[in-house]
């Protein structure tokens, strides 16, 4: 790049990636450091869930505009990112999370957002797999899954022909309040702004920056075609997710187009290793048998981990820092980075533009954070 860059994304995963492209379609003159691979951290470690959430209406509108962006882009998607419109299907096991079921019921459809009910034979017709005697289930037809690692480099590469330039194995050790990056070799880089998209990492660019790792394991099986033909979730996966403090699991499986299920899910606040905490993947599993007694016959071929970037009232950072106004962020998505993915990069050029956005932008904004505690908590 000729020219100083006017912006620096620092961090390749999926959010850092779509962050470059709609910088790039912007006419930002863009720069990319990423200090591994494209997508090989969180986004390697999240199921690729695209899903419309509702546990504020602030979550609710991102992960819609960003669904939204989705199904626009489904077209240009290449055949490796996987892109299934499977839907979600939203199980509940008993009277009380059908309750729940027929809140999110009114919740979308007064907002817009195609849903079905089922009862105990719609579930058992739509899932055969799951085992007798669920009370019902919520359907959502609309959410998808994606490989994420793929997206994420289609994304990067729709931003290098847009004019961004990617720098890979480079690593970022800390971000200038007059704007710039130092990298590992002692050298400097200058921009207008820098974004700091290093998800789990990013407190470690910028103490302070109100975002906690969140372990979670994953388990992907042999082949087993038809199996599971929805993402499924189970309503009790919404208490856990609730969650701040305490290690959970919950039931969540996942088709993928190479007729494998992926199965999860964890959640452990502060475990800073990457090893398979074996205890906790075998309550995940066991979780999951519960409501796929048949997963117990499939063979499981891999279990990794991850961590996720969590912030206390669980909607990410984006906007410009309490550090400095040249140093941006765009982290603390925890589990939802995948989905939100398109709507945080579409909200941030137009923030850093100086444009409407098409959305509102402020429940995002690190400056709730300014007194050192968030309004929402």
């Amino acid at each position: 790049m000729s020219q100083k860059p006017d912006i620096i994304i620092v961090g390749a995963g999926i959010v850092g990636a779509a962050c470059a492209m709609e910088c790039a379609r912007a006419g930002l003159r863009t720069l990319v450091l990423e200090r591994e691979c494209v997508g090989g951290g969180t986004t390697a470690a999240g199921m690729g869930h695209i899903v419309a959430m509702d546990d504020s209406e602030a979550q609710f509108a991102l992960t819609r505009y960003s669904r939204n962006l989705w199904i626009q882009m489904r077209p240009q998607l290449p055949e490796e990112a996987e892109y299934d419109p499977c839907g979600t299907l939203w199980v509940a096991a008993d009277d009380e999370e059908m309750t729940e079921v027929r809140r999110k019921q009114n919740f979308f459809e007064q907002r817009g957002v195609r849903v079905e009910m089922l009862d105990s034979d719609g579930v058992a017709k739509a899932e055969p797999q799951l085992r007798p005697g669920l009370s019902g289930g919520l359907l959502v037809p609309d959410d998808a899954v994606v490989y994420p690692p793929c997206a994420a480099k289609f994304f990067l590469d729709q931003a290098r022909t847009l004019g961004a330039e990617i720098k890979m194995g480079v690593a970022a050790t800390h971000l200038l309040p007059e704007g710039g990056v130092r990298l590992a070799d002692g050298t400097h880089l200058s921009a207008d702004r820098v974004i700091n998209v290093a998800g789990p990492w990013s407190p470690e660019l910028m103490p302070g920056v109100p975002v906690r790792k969140r372990k979670g394991h994953l388990v992907i099986t042999d082949r087993a075609p038809g199996f599971v033909r929805h993402q499924i979730v189970e309503l009790g996966y919404l208490k856990s997710a609730h969650s701040v403090s305490k290690d959970s699991v919950a039931f969540n499986v996942q088709p993928r187009k190479t007729q494998q299920v992926l199965v999860g899910s964890s959640r452990q606040f502060d475990a800073a290793s990457t090893e398979v905490d074996h205890a906790i993947l075998s309550r995940m599993l066991s979780r999951a048998g519960e409501y796929l007694p048949g997963l117990n016959d499939l063979v499981a071929i891999r279990t990794w981990t991850g961590h996720r970037p969590a912030t206390p009232d669980k909607l990410p950072l984006i906007g410009p820092s309490l550090f400095s106004d040249r140093i941006w962020l765009a982290t603390g998505h925890e589990g939802l980075g995948i989905t939100t993915s398109l709507g945080t990069g579409r909200l941030l050029a137009d923030l850093l533009l100086g444009q409407p956005t098409e959305i509102p932008s402020e429940p995002f904004s690190p400056s709730r954070y300014a007194n050192g505690a968030s309004h929402h908590e």
